[in-house]
């Protein structure tokens, strides 16, 4: 962790083993072997792995295939990441190379990687482990490093896309050995098959094929050391059991494990370890090896890391020298880095991939990616990405009509070749229907659609025959129906919405007409004499027993609460139906201001968390409705709450993600709000003004431009928009244009410490939801 690393870092620098160490020419200052004029001395990696984020710390690049993250060992929540930053026994088991980012579902970890000696015969579930601690610990972006206190083994990591790099420093030892373990599982995981097999004393090679979340994953492997080893044992084992020792050169069997022994006489012997991944074939891992690290050590391969995230995090820049803003600074920056570990790199360097219908496929043209978790990020990252990647944008969306191709619908939550259905809509369709609105990539318009419209009519979607027979999801309590009903009909509607706008686009009036029809049936979900969305029956009553605060009652990991609003395509017409302006702007100062009620000793949901009165930051469903105030004319309340919000789910420590990081949408939302403005719709290429956190902000944008954002006289205290001028003209809207955005330009906001009601407050200001870019 950046703020505790200078120890770390003096420690290894006396070991002499920290990479990028050696003094500079420009006799930059080192921090974690990063000059500190680097942006990445703002990325803290362990943000999110304290609390309820499910965040790793390890090793990766932006969007890469390797999550090179160390494990804990302990099955459980807290350890969906694999690392819990207050684990009780501050215990490390190993390294292993594939990992979630802060997501509700145990799965990956595959292929654990340990160093050890005769220091220590600490075990845990028959697994090596070693004590460590914080002070001695450097977790930022592209690197991550450890002294393992039981062994004294210094261990580092870092990664390219495909590939990655250990460095261990053993001290002299006469039992220096290197686990190599793909039989390692925790929480969901279970490897199904496991293979090592001894090429020569520098290489090995084998495959983990595993079931879990995802059902079907396979990972193979290449591992070339940089050392020979002197002998090697191979076993074969029940888990948790001690294992059988096994002759010859190769072991296959559901768990497997092989000890590498290493000749560590000198005083400290470092030992570098690569490993090349495939989800195709241990040639496709071969290949992966030669064109990403033949050329590379580990110091080459952390230096391009590191240059890697540095060309991302500088897209946004932000030159204060205040040194009052550099919590915020590490919050967004590293906010930024966690927006960027997903959609993950799925395909190897000749383009070859498993397909979501479990056959070898090949990206032609593009680099296929998987692990969308839409439901998530199709709010706020995914229009991130057209910000500040639109290239990679492109890909994305390749990617998932390579998904289309394969199984005949788009990804709902696609992983390691599989979908998992989680959750529920369809929400590919807004990430899609985003990037040709904004005019984004050159993939074929015509196939996407293809693709949205078949899957918009999908009848093996849940609820999809009554949705469409009856507009709307049947809700009902009894065993094996349909408990989350009336959040599958908001999502269904937003996501029909978002084909009827192609539709048009592409002039298909009769379907443009149809969409926009059911993109309207989020009304049938709302009684008009309870003024909420409530569950419907079958037989089309309102359950009459309805109460916004009580949760998983037709709504997914939510309350009636959390759902009221979940209509960003027709804002202005879920207004009128509530009551208008006035009547929508009182249930939004209800909904911030009324706590829950709780019984004594009872708790809320672990994924209702950073409540802001009923308001929860913490899972996504109501992440847009503190910028709905801009929708009535009071965006002054939007200023306030979202200060509110920030101090509560938003923290430079290893607590700093109030909820689940969702794969960056949570990251996203923050990222967005420093800047100043979020996408309430996120397929409509506006962005509602909210409050900007830093004096000055500058988006560098592609072909050369940027848009600056100024904040004159921000602060704590002055959190209020006094005026507002876009590029010199006065601003007395609530709202800017994608287009306004990416054209550059300079957006200046004067901030003071009372509201100005006035401001953006007529009808005229408000930004629209239903109307996408022109």
């Amino acid at each position: 962790m950046l703020r505790k690393s200078l120890l770390a870092v003096s420690i290894a620098a006396v070991l002499g083993t920290l990479a990028g160490c050696d003094s500079n020419d420009d006799e930059s200052t080192v921090i974690g072997g990063t000059p500190e004029t680097s942006l990445t001395q703002y990325v803290d990696t362990t943000i999110g792995t304290g609390g309820l984020g499910n965040t790793y710390p390890g090793a990766t690049v932006p969007h890469g295939m390797i999550q090179l993250s160390p494990d804990n060992g302990v099955s459980g929540w807290d350890y969906i990441g694999g690392y819990f930053y207050h684990d009780d026994l501050q215990q490390m088991i190993g390294f292993s190379h594939t990992h979630l980012s802060g997501t509700g579902a145990g799965d990956m970890y595959d292929l654990r990687v340990m160093p050890t000696n005769s220091r220590s015969d600490l075990l845990r579930a028959n697994k090596e482990a070693s004590e460590f601690d914080h002070e001695n610990e450097t977790a930022t972006a592209g690197y991550y490093q450890v002294m393992l206190k039981d062994y004294g083994i210094n261990a580092e990591l870092t990664s390219t896309e495909r590939v990655g790099f250990h460095r261990y420093q053993f001290p002299a030892d006469d039992r220096s050995e290197i686990v190599i373990d793909p039989g390692h599982t925790m929480n969901w995981d279970l490897p199904t098959d496991t293979m090592i097999r001894v090429v020569d004393n520098q290489t090995l090679e084998g495959y983990r094929m595993s079931e879990g979340w995802a059902a079907d994953q396979r990972e193979h492997f290449v591992i070339k050391f940089s050392k020979p080893f002197k002998n090697y044992r191979l076993f074969e084992y029940v888990y948790g059991e001690d294992g059988t020792q096994v002759e010859g050169n190769e072991v296959k069997k559901d768990y497997t494990r092989a000890y590498l022994e290493f000749e560590t006489t000198a005083e400290m012997t470092d030992v570098e370890v690569k490993v090349a991944m495939s989800s195709v074939s241990i040639e496709g891992a071969y290949k992966n090896l030669e064109a990403e690290a033949a050329d590379l050590d580990f110091d080459g391969a952390h230096e391009r890391a590191t240059a890697l995230w540095e060309d991302e995090l500088e897209k946004v820049e932000i030159p204060t020298e205040d040194e009052s803003f550099n919590d915020e600074k590490r919050i967004f920056y590293t906010a930024i880095y966690h927006s960027l570990l997903g959609p993950t790199l799925h395909s190897d360097v000749d383009g070859q991939y498993k397909g979501a219908d479990h056959q070898i496929q090949k990206a032609e043209g593009f680099d296929r990616y998987d692990t969308f978790s839409l439901w998530d990020t199709y709010r706020a990252a995914h229009p991130l990405y057209t910000i500040l990647e639109p290239e990679r944008v492109d890909d994305m969306v390749e990617s998932m009509l390579a998904h289309y191709d394969e199984t005949g619908e788009l990804p709902v939550w696609s992983l390691k070749g599989n979908e998992t259905d989680m959750m529920q809509g369809y929400h590919a369709l807004p990430v899609i229907a985003d990037a040709i609105l904004k005019g984004i990539g050159d993939f074929d318009r015509e196939h996407a659609y293809e693709a949205m419209k078949a899957t918009a009519q999908s009848l093996d979607i849940a609820g999809m025959k009554h949705y469409l027979k009856d507009g709307y999801v049947h809700y009902s309590d009894a065993e094996g129906s349909d408990l989350w009903a009336a959040s599958k009909t908001l999502e269904y509607a937003y996501d029909d919405w978002s084909v009827a706008q192609i539709a048009k686009l592409l002039g298909k009036e009769d379907d443009y007409t149809r969409f926009m029809e059911r993109s309207e049936y989020w009304r049938n979900q709302f009684d008009p004499s309870q003024k909420w969305m409530v569950p419907r029956l079958a037989n089309g009553n309102f359950i009459s027993d309805f109460d916004p605060e009580e949760y998983d009652r037709g709504f997914s990991e939510s309350n009636g609460w959390h759902y009221f609003a979940s209509v960003p395509q027709n804002v202005e017409g879920l207004i009128e139906l509530i009551g208008g302006s006035k009547a929508f702007e009182r249930r939004l100062d209800q909904m911030f201001n009324t706590e829950p009620d709780l019984e004594e000793g009872e708790e809320l949901p672990i994924f209702s968390t950073g409540m802001v009165g009923q308001y929860v930051q913490g899972n996504e469903p109501d992440q847009h409705v503190p910028y709905l105030y801009n929708f009535v004319g009071t965006p002054w309340k939007t200023q306030k709450w979202l200060k509110e919000i920030n101090e509560v789910c938003y923290a430079d420590t290893p607590e700093g993600i109030c909820g689940n990081d969702d794969y960056g949408q949570m990251s996203a939302w923050y990222v967005f709000g420093a800047m100043g403005f979020y996408p309430v719709n996120p397929a409509n290429g506006v962005y509602a003004i909210g409050k900007p956190i830093f004096p000055e902000l500058t988006l560098n944008l592609p072909d050369n431009k940027s848009f600056k954002v100024i904040a004159e006289n921000v602060s704590d205290e002055n959190i209020y928009i006094q005026s507002a001028t876009l590029n010199g003209e006065v601003l007395d809207r609530s709202w800017l244009t994608h287009e306004e955005i990416m054209n550059g330009g300079e957006l200046k906001f004067v901030m003071y410490n009372e509201p100005n009601k006035d401001w953006a407050s007529t009808p005229e200001s408000v930004p629209p939801s239903c109307l996408p870019q022109s």
